[in-house]
């Protein structure tokens, strides 16, 4: 049960009220938005809560089991705050979120109604319906480690330990010629073996997408070129004179963290656990029973 200020009460007590919804969003690389369904801008606590962008919300749904409780927001695409090509960017995923609930005439009479995360955004040709998902989706994430027989730790944290800024695992390139949305051949790259970069990441240091990272699916040395597929498309195009560091990828293998990386003291999963094919194993004669490792 909520307490509510005292104005905030009597405001409701009094039968006639002047409410509106307010919304605070902040993004991952911290900077702070805010949007309400009244006419006119509402500012407190150091933020603009601005209407031009038509935002609108559903309502609350809550339950009382540990289901994920939702609400859904929706809004125009304006060029200044929320654009398309922002949102396929990924600056908006997982933005952390306030609800508040404010009498339009007098902002310090307001009550935090709750906090989450933006979940699933749709796009439309001029609008988008944003998912905002309660604390409790927090608890489908996974905590602790798993049994498996590949490695769980991400390559260069501290469980994994290998330094990605060793110039052995790391190069700069440059975009020469594009093949596609998202293959392009490169130059600075010619020392390193094919299939170095593959499942690797990243990162344009120069052009549209500067900052921006991607995963590498393949890393192909050819006789005159080398090329480099991106796993997705990059939101902005790729074009030539386009800069990258690029880091070397890992398949989560024993055998790769071993010969690749020498780094087979810290593999962080179980190279010698059972196979599922065990589960339907049965007992046979001959010379394969010899004890060593099935």
């Amino acid at each position: 049960m909520k307490t509510l200020p005292t104005g905030l009460q009597s405001h409701l007590d009094s039968g006639a009220t002047t409410l509106a919804w307010c919304w605070r969003l902040t993004r991952s690389d911290g900077q702070v938005f805010g949007f309400t369904d009244h006419d006119l801008p509402l500012t407190f606590d150091g933020t603009t809560f601005e209407p031009g962008s038509g935002f609108t919300a559903s309502e609350i749904r809550t339950g009382s089991d540990l289901s994920v409780d939702a609400q859904d927001a929706e809004g125009v695409l304006t060029s200044t705050t929320i654009t398309e090509t922002d949102i396929l960017d990924g600056r908006w995923d997982n933005a952390a979120v306030e609800i508040w609930r404010v009498n339009w005439q007098d902002t310090s009479q307001r009550v935090f109604m709750r906090r989450g995360a933006i979940g699933q955004v749709r796009r439309g040709r001029v609008q988008f319906v944003a998912e905002m998902r309660s604390l409790s989706h927090v608890l489908n994430q996974t905590v602790g480690r798993t049994f498996q027989a590949s490695c769980d730790a991400a390559l260069g944290d501290a469980r994994c330990g290998v330094n990605l800024n060793d110039p052995v695992f790391k190069g700069p390139g440059t975009v020469v010629t594009v093949a596609g949305d998202r293959s392009f051949t490169v130059s600075g790259l010619s020392a390193f073996a094919d299939g170095w970069f593959a499942l690797g990441t990243l990162t344009w240091t120069g052009g549209a997408n500067a900052g921006r990272k991607a995963e590498v699916l393949t890393h192909e040395v050819g006789a005159t070129d080398v090329t480099v597929t991106l796993l997705e498309a990059p939101v902005r195009p790729i074009a030539t004179g386009d800069t990258f560091d690029i880091t070397a990828g890992c398949d989560k293998r024993f055998e790769t963290c071993k010969a690749k990386f020498a780094n087979a003291v810290n593999f962080r999963g179980f190279p010698h656990i059972p196979g599922q094919d065990t589960v339907i194993r049965y007992a046979a004669k001959g010379g394969t029973n010899n004890g060593a490792v099935l």
